[in-house]
């Protein structure tokens, strides 16, 4: 049972989620790709009845030459399972904030004033490297035990040593350590999610740091060295209990949704490009048997669509073709809709998943693009660069937003002549299909001369929630 003083965004189960008040503001990472203006947290007004509505109404400096990253709350719905937890101390209150060069973790309180977060502690790459032996933060997720940190580095002596989950605190943000006790073959590090229920989880992966900073290395690519596995652990030891491959020409194994039905075993991840064809595809993992093994299938596969030489950068004029390049899924909390973002074609896709096995395309927009440069309605004069990147869904499923930066070094190999920054919301209709919002599009100096990445949504969002009790 909750108590009255339980933060009231932690939501028992993803109906009671959906059914809560709206987002009023979203979090938006933003950095500076030459770095040398400081890298920041902007604060968007996302309400629709407001005045300043889509607008950067907070700001907030950190470091410069952090590339800020994906970053996440210090608790979530998912604590109302976790033993040990002053429950009456504990809110969704402190944004952790991964540079995923410089390799600290920045520490924002959004209170007492949401749209001026407070930077409270940094967790210096130093402490990281030699409490867990890890660099290059990645991802975080509030879970049993701790905050959950997944690292593509290993320790800054040996960066391109294995990359793994660290655990900080949950209430001091320290770094307890490594998470795993035992890794098995498990080298590569990008994302990690959980199944709570069941006691697994589920991690990606990426590349080393070498093979990600300075953009996307084609020799590494060709012979399949990215990373093309699942990993399946046992949640409560730390220890790896079983490898899918996914097949060496899969390259790039990054973002994990996990269904948010707390008594489900399956979840979708999405694979950047195939070097049989440049096509990309998203893999639903799944066990009939609830002891039984783990299996993974493809269940959508976008082609690579052809282009003009002349209209393509350098590294794909060889091809005379656009991959799709998925570099983000994200699932409704209804588990109802999966949208993919399409970052090389400039497309967003929503499919209908009712029936996990057999995903049906059901909505299409197209913003931006290698190729297609297609505009905003907002701006129906103005060709983009980007597209839709990461993905973040609201928690009743009727917002969309998107945000066009990838990583600086591979924004610049895949968009040479400059990403831009913008910030786009998507309606969505009850039976799918969603459309942009006109009214709705920070971009350009809204963001200061900053590049965006991720966003996270004021009281919660489809990604950064576990729930633990079925509706």
């Amino acid at each position: 049972m909750t108590s009255p003083t339980t933060d009231p965004t932690f939501y028992r189960s993803p109906a009671d989620a959906a059914a809560a008040p709206p987002e009023q503001l979203a979090y938006v990472a933003a950095f500076d790709r030459s770095g040398d203006l400081p890298d920041a947290m902007a604060v968007v007004d996302v309400n629709a009845s407001s005045e300043s509505y889509g607008r950067v109404v907070g700001w907030t400096d950190l470091p410069a030459g952090a590339e800020l990253h994906h970053f996440g709350w210090n608790a979530c719905s998912s604590a109302l399972q976790h033993e040990g937890h002053d429950m009456n101390g504990l809110s969704r209150r402190y944004l952790l904030v991964p540079g995923l060069r410089s390799s600290d973790v920045h520490v924002l309180d959004t209170q007492p004033d949401p749209r001026a977060p407070e930077i409270t502690k940094t967790i210096a790459a130093a402490e990281l490297s030699a409490k867990a032996g890890y660099s290059r933060p990645h991802t975080l997720h509030c879970g049993p035990d701790g905050i959950f940190l997944t690292c593509v580095g290993g320790p800054l002596d040996d960066p391109d040593g294995p990359g793994g989950v660290a655990l900080l605190d949950h209430s001091t943000f320290d770094v307890v350590g490594p998470w795993e006790t035992d890794r098995g073959p498990q080298r590569l590090a990008y994302d990690a999610w959980w199944h709570l229920n069941q006691n697994v989880l589920v991690s990606s992966e990426w590349g080393t740091p070498s093979m990600i900073e300075d953009g996307l290395v084609p020799e590494q690519l060709l012979a399949g060295n990215y990373g093309h596995s699942l990993h399946f652990w046992d949640l409560a030891k730390g220890v790896h209990q079983q490898s899918v491959d996914l097949g060496a020409e899969q390259q790039m194994v990054l973002e994990i949704r996990p269904s948010h039905d707390p008594e489900a075993t399956w979840g979708f991840v999405g694979v950047v490009i195939s070097t049989a064809d440049l096509s990309a595809s998203v893999w639903r993992w799944h066990r009939a048997d609830p002891q039984g093994p783990w299996e993974v299938d493809k269940v959508i596969t976008i082609p690579a669509e052809p282009a003009e030489e002349s209209l393509l950068p350098p590294a794909l004029k060889p091809f005379g073709a656009v991959p799709p390049l998925v570099t983000d899924i994200d699932l409704s909390v209804d588990d109802r809709f999966l949208y993919v973002s399409c970052w090389g074609t400039g497309e967003l896709k929503q499919y209908d998943v009712s029936d996990p096995a057999h995903p049906r395309e059901v909505g299409s927009v197209r913003l931006g693009g290698i190729v297609g440069r297609r505009p905003h309605p907002a701006r129906p004069d103005e060709p983009l660069s980007g597209g839709p990147q990461m993905v973040e869904v609201s928690r009743d499923g009727r917002r969309v937003y998107v945000t066009n930066s990838l990583y600086g070094a591979w924004d610049d190999q895949f968009y040479p002549d400059g990403v831009g920054a913008w910030m786009a919301k998507l309606d969505v209709w009850p039976d799918g299909g969603f459309t942009p919002d006109p009214r709705f599009f920070p971009h350009g100096d809204d963001f200061r001369g900053r590049r965006v990445h991720q966003v996270r949504l004021q009281g919660g969002d489809a990604s950064s929630d576990s729930y633990c009790y079925r509706s």
